[in-house]
């Protein structure tokens, strides 16, 4: 095609300037958000803050479950025989004369003799280096190894939320060598009326989706409690007064509860397994003040009971509209015949179910706390101390001070509300609070303030009791949940020494405590003479208990220095 062909398809379109509307003048500019409308704050106050939503959303691919026989790998079994020395096969090893013939054949050689004299050195110099060192030998064996820097912790490591309703966790029992945790909850009002059926729980610590086992007792459970014995068996005490025996296998129905005219006149708050041939024993306490002792095998009545009421007279009787409502109860299996009870009054009163009169029944008696004692064990290791958790201390008493505790803690600003020992680091209190924090106090590292604190949840915290092992130790809340807590090795493992310092320790207090209470004795006695005009019948030396004091401050730095001198020693 010419260029003449190619002007005739050309075309020309004009049009008019005003027709094109207003010039568009462009420039460059940056990127702006149009689609967004902004909040006007004259509406703040008709909205309120929401917490974040979390949604979960699946978007993968679906997955299906697929399975071939590979080929299947064929073994076979080789070996090769080895000739010692790589003798030629024509030689005879077994003809010492053909052996000898050959080896002074080789020996003859000048190569043999080159090849001895290059390898000579070098096994000669490990020889020597053999003979001079021991490669089995373990070097600095006699010297101590030096401690690893302490760090105390302690961190949940389980949560287990009580499905529907929550109610606060009211006891909890661990399993004897088991990994399951018996927890009882109800929810009870100021006349100690139970509002509708409520469960309990039994669970497995692997498992914190659901409980392993749902307990329905006819009431609800204020106390639930392991056998030692058989690890199926739980007996619980009820709001209604009865108590009540439950098995693992049977369900979670109970299979005996004693009659409601041989229960306890008020709720049953504690019940503890004792030491029996048969391991079917247990007792209960109540606010009614009465003590009982049961036998699964025949829950029709109880085998025995006790009033704690303290009489001042020994004629008098023990008479159940003076006893003490029981709020704690403590029990220790080495001890059989005798037990301890907290009061709602303060007192800890000791018990021998062995006695005859009514001064022989409650021997003892200490004014522990202000308010109700919540908590009351004795120590694992030394039975003749004991803890207390009340009003908002945590005091550690000796048998042999009955006037006033050895060891105590701060007034906390919160309540206290449970307290245990540790069953492995005996020097360790687990103790609860109101705030939801879980203290650790150890007695051997730091007494004016606990080791490490916890803030487990924003509810309080109503119940703590330690694993056998001494790491785990779980913790029920107000709110229905349970914690399980994991302390640090320091604090859940005992070291060798660890029981001498800690008697140390306690005879030294128990030793103060008492030289505090004769000089009080003596000036109350003083007071007394004062009062009633008499003179006293024999003038007091008002510096003897000065120089006792003396003598236990100079005992106590005497042995300060020995463990120093022993420390600098190592």
């Amino acid at each position: 095609m010419d260029k003449q062909e190619k002007t005739e398809l050309t075309y020309e379109y004009t049009k008019r300037r005003k027709y094109f509307g207003q010039q568009t003048l462009f420039e460059d500019h940056g990127p702006e958000i149009i689609v967004n409308i902004p909040c006007n704050p004259a509406l703040y106050k008709n909205y309120i803050l929401r917490n974040p939503v979390h949604v979960a959303t699946e978007n993968t691919k679906s997955m299906s479950e697929h399975w071939v026989n590979s080929v299947r790998a064929e073994y076979t079994t080789s070996g090769m025989n080895h000739v010692e020395g790589g003798w030629p096969k024509d030689i005879n090893m077994n003809d010492p004369e053909a052996a000898q013939r050959y080896r002074r054949k080789i020996e003859k050689d000048d190569a043999y003799i080159h090849a001895v004299m290059h390898l000579g050195h070098s096994m000669e110099h490990n020889i020597l280096q053999n003979n001079a060192i021991d490669m089995y030998q373990t070097y600095y064996s006699e010297l101590p190894s030096i401690p690893p820097v302490e760090r105390s912790s302690c961190h949940t490591v389980n949560v287990y939320r009580e499905p529907g309703t929550r109610r606060p966790v009211r006891s909890l029992s661990w399993q004897a060598e088991g990994a399951r945790l018996a927890s009882a909850h109800a929810d009870i009002d100021f006349m100690r009326n139970s509002r509708s059926l409520q469960f309990s729980y039994i669970w497995d610590i692997e498992n914190a989706n659901a409980p392993e086992l749902v307990i329905k007792p006819p009431q609800p459970l204020l106390d639930l409690q392991y056998n030692p014995r058989d690890q199926h068996i739980l007996v619980g005490g009820m709001s209604n007064g009865q108590v009540g025996c439950w098995d693992m296998r049977k369900g979670g129905e109970p299979f005996v509860v004693c009659p409601p005219h041989v229960a306890h006149r008020d709720l049953v708050r504690n019940v503890l397994f004792v030491h029996s041939k048969t391991g079917a024993e247990f007792f209960s306490s109540s606010p009614d003040g009465v003590v009982k002792w049961w036998d699964i095998r025949n829950m029709n009545e109880p085998t025995d009971s006790m009033i704690i009421d303290l009489v001042r007279l020994a004629s008098e009787s023990q008479s159940i509209n003076r006893a003490l409502g029981i709020s704690a109860l403590e029990y220790e299996s080495t001890i059989p015949t005798r037990f301890m009870v907290g009061t709602e009054s303060g007192l800890v009163i000791g018990g021998n179910r062995k006695g005859k009169t009514p001064l022989e029944k409650l021997p003892s008696k200490y004014e522990a706390h202000l308010g109700p004692v919540y908590a009351l064990q004795r120590n694992p290791t030394f039975l003749k101390n004991f803890l207390t958790v009340g009003d908002w201390t945590a005091r550690v008493w000796s048998e042999d001070c009955r006037e006033s505790s050895i060891l105590w803690t701060y007034s906390h600003q919160t309540k206290l509300t449970d307290g245990a020992w540790n069953p492995i680091r005996f020097s360790l209190m687990l103790i609860t609070q109101w705030d939801g924090c879980l203290s650790c106090w150890d007695l051997l590292r730091r007494r004016s303030a606990p080791i490490v604190t916890a803030q487990l949840c924003d509810e309080p915290l109503l119940k703590v009791r330690p694993h056998e092992g001494g790491q785990l130790v779980a913790c029920g809340s107000s709110k229905g949940t349970i914690y399980l807590a994991e302390l640090s090795q320091n604090l859940g493992t005992a070291d060798k020494n660890d029981k001498q310092l800690l008697t140390h320790i306690l005879e030294r207090e128990n030793k103060r405590e008492r030289i505090l209470e004769a000089r009080m004795r003596e000036l109350r006695l003083k007071m007394r003479q004062d009062r009633d005009g008499n003179q006293p019948p024999a003038e007091v030396d008002p510096g003897v208990n000065d120089r006792d004091l003396e003598e236990a401050t100079a005992e106590y730095m005497q042995m300060v220095n020995e463990l120093r001198a022993q420390q600098k020693s190592l």
